[in-house]
């Protein structure tokens, strides 16, 4: 009997586990997944808990419930992935083998790797993250009684999970003031170590003249060096100052640190991988996927999605011996919320950035691709109910894997 490991129970590990079940022979192979507790949380329902959309009770369900009754989850902390030896040990002292081994344990939020930022007193008093439960639970208790003043929403660092959450918390920020009839007591600033309001010029430039239109200032190229909290103050690199009242912030985003204490990862703990077959370029039996790699694409379940599609194949020839012949493109599709009932839909992938269209269906829609319209607002709402459905349980999405051109507009130089 051979052994396949799954280390983490999120969005990239149950698909993976549940499709590669359906692949493998239950004779041959068996299938493990660890993660530290039996908490599944829908992450992109996070950005509307603030603002009273969801509650957060919504987004939380069982591992267990999602994986297949026959993939047995393990409940522990790990400690280290011996690569050479082919083990894992955990915490609490077991040691598990494996002949092929998934990391999929994502990122986290580390706002203790940045100076002041997670003070005591100051966190989840005036500063704030949306990218936790507890964060962002704690954030729409503030919400409720905020009188106004000037909200400050900073990312610290690329790469984070899911680029464009922090553009769509400002557009719901916005929105929620106005529809509570105190906009004019509250100035908005966002605040980003990019050198605009989005990594892809195109819609950079769209996002950019939102926030405009919304009355948001931009503050771009700003490295956070640390938070004075005393003065409620953020202070760059180059000694720039922006003060605030209320900062919401996406600290710095870093990969699981058992990584480190393997040998396995960068600096901000993500594992090198080809970025086309998801292989560490290191050891041949360890496949990294979701936010846990360092591929150069957004950090998103939709990347996740679209990864795990090929690698099932690539997986299967693999332990075959031969080729892996599935590349990944770092195919990406992300809604952002707009305010107001509207949203924004973006299709890219590592060598082609976003641009207007239809999609799915070339020039048929329903959803505008780089244009504000309610179908992708209920697209947004809707994605949800396919979340738990159909991705988790690995069914197909009607989506192609690899970016499709058809329906797409290509702006003239």
């Amino acid at each position: 009997m051979k052994h396949l490991l799954i280390l983490g129970g999120g969005t990239a590990g149950t698909i993976t586990a549940n499709k590669l079940r359906k692949k493998l022979s239950k004779a041959e192979w068996d299938i493990t997944v660890v993660d530290r507790d039996d908490k599944h949380d829908y992450q992109p329902g996070y950005l509307f808990i603030p603002f009273g959309i969801y509650q957060p009770d919504e987004v939380t369900k069982s591992r267990r419930k999602y994986l297949s009754d026959d993939i047995p989850l393990i409940y522990a902390e790990i400690d280290r992935v011996d690569a050479e030896a082919k083990t894992v040990s955990l915490v609490d002292g077991r040691v598990l083998p494996y002949d092929q081994l998934v990391i999929a344990t994502g990122v986290t939020p580390r706002p203790d790797q940045t100076p002041g930022m997670d003070d005591e007193g100051s966190w989840y008093d005036s500063v704030f993250d949306f990218y936790t439960h507890a964060g962002t639970t704690a954030l729409a208790e503030k919400l409720k009684t905020w009188e106004g003043g000037r909200l400050v929403v900073n990312i610290v660092e690329m790469p984070i999970k899911c680029p464009v959450a922090p553009l769509e918390f400002t557009f719901l920020a916005d929105a929620f003031f106005v529809e509570k009839g105190m906009r004019d007591k509250v100035e908005i600033v966002y605040v980003t170590p990019l050198d605009a309001a989005f990594t892809k010029p195109i819609a950079a430039k769209a996002f950019g003249t939102m926030l405009e239109d919304k009355g948001v200032r931009l503050e771009p190229e700003f490295m956070l060096e640390r938070v004075d909290t005393e003065a409620k103050t953020l202070v760059s690199y180059d000694e720039r100052e922006v003060p605030y009242d209320l900062l919401v912030t996406i600290p710095l985003n870093m990969g699981a640190d058992f990584i480190a204490r393997s040998g396995l990862g960068n600096e901000l703990n993500l594992v090198p991988v080809d970025k086309q077959t998801l292989l560490s370029k290191k050891f041949d039996s360890i496949f990294v996927l979701g936010d846990a790699n360092d591929i150069p694409a957004s950090k998103a379940g939709s990347v996740a999605h679209f990864e795990i599609e090929g690698f099932v194949e690539n997986f299967m020839e693999h332990i075959a011996g031969r080729s892996m012949t599935h590349k990944f493109d770092g195919h990406a599709n992300c809604f952002i919320e707009t305010g107001h009932g509207k949203a924004m839909l973006i299709d890219f992938n590592y060598d082609t950035e976003p641009m207007p269209g239809k999609f799915p269906v070339p020039g048929v829609g329903p959803m505008s691709l780089l244009k504000e319209t309610k179908a992708n607002h209920l697209g947004k709402l809707g994605f949800r109910w396919a979340y738990w459905n159909v991705l988790m349980p690995g069914r197909p999405m009607p989506i192609s894997a690899d970016l499709q051109m058809a329906g797409k507009k290509v702006p003239v130089a």
